[in-house]
């Protein structure tokens, strides 16, 4: 192991011992350990510390000496430049494999606890081309990697190129760099379809010289596309500008609906603020009724541009399933749907519940979530709008009935504390946890734990390629 100082520090000859979380492998140097971004279990490589603490470090990949045999070769061109799909270079058995690893440790290590089931990971049957939505970014700044070169040997590997050229970049925002986009020409998390828009919108920008935005001097037209291709065959494309201007915005428009086949919905949206976020933005519609749907067994949903809707249709058919058979209905049961988004998984578990009480945040979610309701010929569920912690009180349980069992499915950062502490008041005999982060699930079920046992948990693989883990977990009432 040699060691040598070029602005950063350069190990050399680094064996790399296992995987963390969060996708990142280790490798352990006198006692110090070191996170590794884009290495293998097995690799032999020289890595560039980009970040250091007395027992830690952090660390990139510069040039791989020696491969681990576990190691495949990527199946598209921007792999390791665009910050998506980390893991083609394992096998996809090894995939699952750490990420089982992964959701075991967080379980055990972060919330401490033991006594549960912890059942194989449920793999995805198909492992592209799976998402059924994209949203690229269009920029005036392309992300143009250099070798990186040290003097006395032939390490490479990349960093930012400083120099500015004026571009018609649309993709992937790199990692930790929020003003310059790798241009993107294939993408196979989604059919095709979605590379056909991407690049026609690129290609019609270039030859009118339409100006793609500037994230620092927010200036510039051009800002999203967001594409929702649905397993009906229906697809809804949002186009997001910078400002209005309805001679351009037509012109695009129609170009597109000539260009593209298929498209069902058109939009787009007038986002005058700095930030991408479109929560408080009205999307106008254009061409088409204004949503899609999707299918889920024998359900239909109806997605609207801004409702959340799980991204892996397929697999989020089997990610419900297990939430039905861990809620253990027998038709008798008050349901309530925490988290509900469009209110996919109360729907989805309807038929065995006696009634389904949904609550979520976005009022547009809700809205599609009644829709929804009433498209199925379900009467026995109702939807609520407002902030999860806010609405959950004692008198909405009083008027709605008592729980027997609850669903609650929160974003990454996983249930405030005021709504775990809210659970255990009202104490219903059980509990299925869904959560695309299992560090926080593992915390809340570690609250919990007061009055709760934790019986078993399901991983399951919703994004192939990635290190993102989903996971039910099923909590009974102690006695």
């Amino acid at each position: 192991m040699g060691k040598r100082r070029n602005q950063k520090e350069i190990i050399q000859n680094v064996e790399v011992a296992g995987y963390a979380a969060e996708g990142k492998a280790l490798a352990r140097i006198e006692g110090k350990v070191i996170f590794i971004e884009n290495a293998v279990p097995g690799d032999v490589v020289d890595i560039i510390i980009t970040r250091n603490k007395k027992d830690w470090a952090e660390g990139r990949v510069l040039s791989l000496i020696t491969p681990s045999p576990q190691r495949v070769i990527p199946f598209c061109k921007h792999f390791g430049i665009c910050g998506g799909c980390k893991w083609q270079m394992l096998p996809y058995e090894k995939q699952l494999e750490y990420k089982q690893q992964e959701a075991e440790q967080n379980f055990r290590r972060i919330g401490k606890l033991d006594g549960f089931k912890m059942m194989p990971i449920v793999g995805a049957t198909q492992t592209r081309q799976y998402r059924n939505k994209l949203e690229f970014t269009a920029s005036n700044k392309e992300f143009l990697p250099i070798p990186i070169q040290k003097k006395d040997s032939s390490i490479t590997g990349h960093q930012e190129n400083p120099a500015f050229i004026p571009a018609h970049a649309i993709g992937f925002h790199v990692p930790r760099i929020f003003d310059k986009v790798v241009d993107i020409t294939e993408c196979h998390l989604m059919d095709d379809i979605n590379n056909s828009i991407r690049n026609t919108v690129r290609d019609y920008a270039k030859a009118k010289n339409i100006l793609f935005y500037d994230a620092r001097q927010h200036t510039g037209w051009l800002r999203n596309i967001i594409i929702r291709y649905c397993t009906t065959g229906e697809l809804m494309l949002n186009v997001v500008i910078n400002y209005e201007d309805a001679e351009e915005i037509k012109l695009l428009l129609d170009h597109l609906l000539q260009q593209v086949k298929g498209i069902t919905t058109l939009l787009y949206t007038v986002n005058t603020k700095w930030n991408d976020s479109l929560y408080d933005q009205d999307p106008i519609v254009y061409f088409g009724p204004g949503y899609v749907k999707e299918k889920l067994e024998d359900l239909e949903f109806i997605i609207s541009p801004k409702s959340f809707f799980q991204t892996n249709t397929r697999q989020a058919e089997t990610l419900y399933k297990i939430t039905r058979d861990f809620a253990g209905l027998t038709g008798n049961e008050v349901v309530y749907d925490l988290y509900c988004g469009t209110g996919s998984i109360g729907l989805f578990v309807n038929k065995a519940a006696k009634k389904v009480i949904g609550v979520e945040l976005i009022e547009e979610a809700i809205a599609d979530a009644k829709k929804n309701a009433a498209l199925n010929k379900i009467e026995h569920a109702e939807f609520f709008s407002g902030d999860v912690i806010k609405i959950c009180d004692t008198s909405f349980f009083e008027m709605h009935g008592k729980p027997d069992v609850i669903i609650t499915d929160p974003p990454r950062a996983g249930m405030h504390e005021k709504l775990v502490l809210k659970l255990l008041e009202i104490a219903a005999p059980r509990i299925v946890y869904v959560s695309c982060n299992t560090a926080t699930q593992a915390r809340d079920i570690a609250l919990l734990n007061e009055k709760y046992i934790l019986q078993k948990i399901q991983p399951v693989d919703m994004f192939p390629h990635t290190h993102h883990i989903e996971s039910v977990a099923l909590l009974t009432l102690r006695q």
